[in-house]
């Protein structure tokens, strides 16, 4: 007879998630972040207390934004940990709609339990319900759907026996990996179910790392001893894979150089000889170089997002052959590529011995040299009274910072100053630039913080963002999780700005001074931050930028560094053209004239699907 334990849902679900463990012998639920209201906090609230020293819980601030914490720990931890996230429902559970999307776009493990309705139906409508008049199934957690990797709802105590399980299955699946949402109806929760003892057997979630086709990996290994130069394209997945000692060993052995994505960047330390930087919008000026010259573009574990690409324009000379190397079929079909589906480890490890010594000519060495004496220059400091550019900021930064610290943002002007200026200590990037939300800043430095409390995290973002969402940094005070936010003050909406004007707009609704208003806004950042607890200063200079961050890595609470920057210049290097759709038809010149540029454009672009 089989022995059973009488439990509710909501503490069968909380035993059963502290009991699973990662790899290195840990839990793989790290926690779990809560804000309680009807939907939850009678039935995992009391469930969740109970076992409050086996698996942590933690209070955030607002919904989405604590989300953005699990994001950014399950990033930072290579996939290989992960959090959970609890919210009431209604718009407790709709917050964390943008943040689900955050973690699908980037392929990162989630697991979001949004309370639900009520499975018997007796209270409907209950309070915060969405009523769908045609269909009685639905509920406000049916919008994670298209943002999540597996959804189900909880509606009778055993649907744990199944759905829990395949939630963890999916989250540690190196091909399928991406957010889980277990909508759990409020009187599912605290119904008692009598549970098989051995559910609850500790488990290990080991991730799997598929070989190559034997086929695939021929082919991949033909068409590289066929190219004559060759480029790697390194994506995130080099760090999910863990493959970046294995990716450096490749390049250097066959002599091949490289570029970064933005979530691959990192990958490599940037004073590797092999390192060009990076590729696309955003590309250095050497990557863009090798990207225009390369016969084989070599994509390990990219999905070749359209900044990676210029839009599919960098790589579009005719001839130029795509080889993609990824976890999943669908990446590495894109663009007609010749796929290699495997993990980016072991298949780098396979192509390296079958091309058993063979090597490139060197790659174009003064060229790389050339970019980084030119970006010395754009990091020099402004004379006189003039405000900093977000590129003088950078430079700033990377002047104090040292291989410990860690650099990230995920919106607006610092993810393109960052990824084409930035010099990336191997482990020290961290970029939310797959849904580039605005508002994951503070959250994500946070998590990163509690994924590898012995880096520097320094966060860059400007105060578009901090006014979007700033409040997890009382989360960071009140945890003792002490990060360093330089907040970049350029009076608005300073990235989109230059967008609008370089598409022939008119300054219009960004920055705050072309925004209506009746009053104008003086926004006093530096008491702000204060308000919430975090050390919080004025940088009058970049002299004072740099002393500050040297003082913030001695905090025990959060520092906020704010200073002034001109909104108006660009990087002044690198880059390509983006699809940015420009109107056929406008009364302004300046549209009409962007017009021309952009139909020059397209014409470059590489269309095979």
């Amino acid at each position: 007879m089989t022995q059973t334990i009488r439990l509710t849902a909501a503490q069968a679900m909380v035993r059963w998630l502290s009991l699973q463990q990662a790899e290195d012998g840990s839990r793989f639920i790290e926690g779990v972040w809560a804000i309680f209201g009807h939907g939850n906090v009678a039935g995992l609230g009391e469930a969740l207390h109970a076992h409050r020293d086996a698996l942590p819980t933690w209070r955030g601030q607002n919904e989405q934004t604590m989300a953005h914490i699990a994001v950014a720990y399950a990033k930072a931890s290579g996939r290989r940990k992960a959090m959970a996230v609890t919210s009431s429902i209604g718009p407790g559970a709709t917050n964390m709609v943008t943040a689900a999307a955050v973690a699908h776009v980037n392929r990162l493990p989630v697991l979001f339990i949004p309370g639900d309705v009520f499975a018997n139906r007796a209270p409907d409508p209950v309070l915060q319900q969405i009523e769908d008049f045609d269909d009685g199934t639905v509920s406000a957690n049916d919008c994670f759907r298209p943002v999540v990797r597996y959804f189900d709802r909880i509606s009778r105590p055993e649907h744990l026996l199944t759905a829990l399980p395949r939630a963890l299955r999916v989250m540690t699946d190196p091909a399928n990996c991406g957010p889980v949402c277990l909508a759990f109806c409020q009187d599912t929760q605290a119904e008692a179910y009598d549970y098989p003892v051995e559910f609850f057997t500790p488990r290990v979630w080991h991730i799997r790392r598929p070989e190559p086709d034997a086929r695939e990996l021929a082919e991949a290994v033909a068409a590289i001893r066929a190219a004559k130069r060759p480029l790697i394209v390194s994506g995130g997945g080099v760090l999910y894979s863990g493959a970046e000692a294995t990716l450096l060993d490749f390049a250097r052995a066959h002599n091949i150089p490289l570029v970064e994505t933005q979530a691959g960047k990192g990958a490599v330390d940037w004073e590797e000889p092999l390192h060009f930087g990076s590729p696309g919008v955003t590309g250095t000026g050497c990557g863009n170089k090798l990207a225009a010259e390369s016969d084989l573009v070599i994509g390990v574990g990219t999905r070749f997002q359209d900044f990676t690409t210029g839009s599919w324009t960098v790589f579009s000379a005719p001839g130029r052959k795509l080889l993609s190397i990824n976890i999943h079929g669908y990446d590495a079909a894109k663009r007609a590529a010749q796929p290699l589906v495997a993990d980016a480890k072991v298949a780098l490890e396979r192509i390296s011995a079958a091309l058993d010594g063979h090597r490139f000519a060197d790659p174009d060495f003064k060229a790389r040299a050339d970019w980084f004496a030119l970006t010395d220059g754009i990091f020099s400091q402004p004379s006189g009274n003039e405000l900093p550019s977000d590129a003088q900021i950078v430079g700033a930064v990377g002047r104090v910072a040292d291989k410990n610290s860690l650099v990230m943002s995920a919106s607006g002007s610092m993810p393109g100053v960052l990824h084409v200026l930035w010099r990336a200590a191997q482990g020290g990037y961290h970029m939310e630039y797959g849904f580039s939300c605005m508002g994951y800043e503070i959250a994500g430095a946070m998590g990163i913080k509690m994924a590898r409390p012995a880096r520097e995290v320094i966060c860059l973002l400007g105060d578009g963002s901090w006014m979007m969402a700033n409040s997890e940094l009382a989360t960071a005070v009140m945890m003792g999780v002490p990060i360093t936010v330089v907040l970049v003050d350029n009076r608005g909406f300073g990235c989109i700005n230059r967008l609008q004007k370089a598409t022939g707009g008119a300054p219009f609704n960004n920055l705050l001074d072309d925004a209506f208003h009746v009053n104008q806004m003086a926004l006093d950042f530096v008491s702000m931050a204060r308000g919430l607890g975090a050390h919080a200063v004025k940088a009058a200079s970049l002299v004072e930028l740099e002393a500050e961050l040297v003082k913030a890595r001695s905090a025990s609470v959060p520092t906020v560094i704010v200073i002034d920057a001109d909104p108006l210049p660009g990087t002044g290097a690198g880059g390509t053209w983006w699809d940015v759709a420009v109107p056929e038809v406008s009364d302004r010149p300046g549209v009409n004239e962007a017009r021309k540029g952009y139909e020059q454009g397209i014409k470059a672009q590489w269309l095979v699907n």
